[in-house]
């Protein structure tokens, strides 16, 4: 069975790559709609009512204006974008933590951000587990490649070749708090400190933990140990458990689709540093939205992911 299927967006960052990853693909058949159509609300509404799915790759706002074109059709939808990733009625696309069966049967769909892909990751299963505290006021440190900031940042860091680190959200309020506060079970939201480097790709994202100074938890073995169980049979996250003295991302960077997470911990057990690695155009955008599209059209849930 084929399914069509039309990229709202497909001039983006995100959408060339999904674009890129579906047009191989025999069980798909795009929509596709020149520059001209791309300009007409009508086109684009015809194409949404025409459409088995619709991958929305949009700033917000129209984000939300492609939804209500789409009203009364029967098209199922993934948005990438950050309008729907805590609203009423979307199902969060992050399979691994609400459940493929959930994913599979959704008819709105909401990519997770490539940030909280990474600490959901870590601190969703523990805060579950109880081996977290969820009233601890957690930090988030990460860095990511500057393709995740869109056109204009790509333009700029590629232009200017002086910028080493690029520290931003310094007026707190990041629009990813609002998923990462809901989904990992939180009592308050976390302070996240992004900033961007000068590779085109790639992301560590980083959760310090003061074990000694939280009521009730884990030992960093029992964290990752726990870490483990709760990805057991994923194609696509791995627990790693061998000693590390450095993480490194490179420059040179292929898209990946993998997930990757340590646990640190001291010697005596008092502090961890939870790690994630992963490709924020793949796991943390255009991955983590094919992933959601194949479970929606029954198709196995890595076809067309880099593993």
């Amino acid at each position: 069975m084929t399914h069509s299927v039309f990229i709202d967006g497909a001039a983006g960052t995100t959408g060339l790559e999904i674009v890129e990853r579906l047009s191989p693909r025999s069980e798909f058949e795009l929509i596709i709609l020149d520059e001209q159509q791309r300009k007409s609300a009508d086109a684009r509404r015809d194409a949404y009512h025409a459409a088995d799915f619709a991958v929305l790759c949009l700033p917000d706002d129209a984000a939300r204006e492609a939804v209500a074109m789409a009203e009364g059709s029967k098209v199922r939808i993934v948005d990438a974008s950050t309008a729907h990733r805590v609203a009423d009625g979307w199902t969060y696309g992050f399979p691994e933590l609400v459940g493929r069966d959930a994913i599979a049967d959704a008819a709105r769909v909401s990519n997770p951000g490539c940030y909280p892909t990474g600490f959901l990751a870590l601190v969703a299963p523990l805060v579950r587990a109880g081996l977290l505290p969820a009233d601890w006021p957690y930090t988030v440190n990460a860095v990511s490649g500057y393709s995740g900031g869109g056109k204009a940042l790509i333009q700029r860091f590629e232009d200017d070749g002086d910028i080493a680190f690029r520290a931003y959200g310094l007026g707190l309020g990041h629009k990813h708090l609002a998923e990462m506060q809901r989904y990992a079970g939180l009592t308050h939201a976390p302070l996240f400190a992004p900033a961007v480097i000068p590779a085109h790709r790639g992301m560590l994202v980083e959760v310090p933990v003061p074990l000694a100074a939280m009521p009730m938890a884990g030992s960093p073995e029992v964290l990752r140990l726990a870490l483990v169980e709760f990805y057991t049979g994923s194609a696509l996250v791995t627990v790693h458990d061998e000693p590390r003295d450095e993480l490194l991302l490179r420059c040179s960077m292929q898209p990946s689709d993998r997930l990757d997470l340590w646990v640190f911990g001291a010697a005596d057990g008092s502090q961890a540093r939870l790690v994630a690695k992963l490709d924020n155009l793949g796991k943390g955008a255009s991955g983590a939205a094919v992933q959601s599209l194949n479970l929606m059209a029954g198709l196995p849930e890595t076809a067309g992911l880099s593993l």
